[in-house]
């Protein structure tokens, strides 16, 4: 059993960037939301992901 949680595609579809305004990519092996426009990873933690660009990876 995994400790990753599933998640409804409608409802991570309507996540956008809350910098660019674009749509977000979800990444289930790193728990996390991609923003390729903002070069961000936003994490997801115990289900809820953290919209916050301070909580967010940089991405290289």
């Amino acid at each position: 059993m995994t400790n990753q949680v599933k998640y409804d595609r409608k409802m991570l579809e309507a996540l956008v960037c809350p910098l660019t305004q674009d749509v977000l990519e979800y990444n289930e092996e790193n728990q996390e939301l991609i923003s390729k426009s903002a070069g961000l990873a936003y994490p997801i933690r115990n289900g809820i992901p953290i919209m916050l660009a301070d909580e967010a990876r940089l991405l290289n």
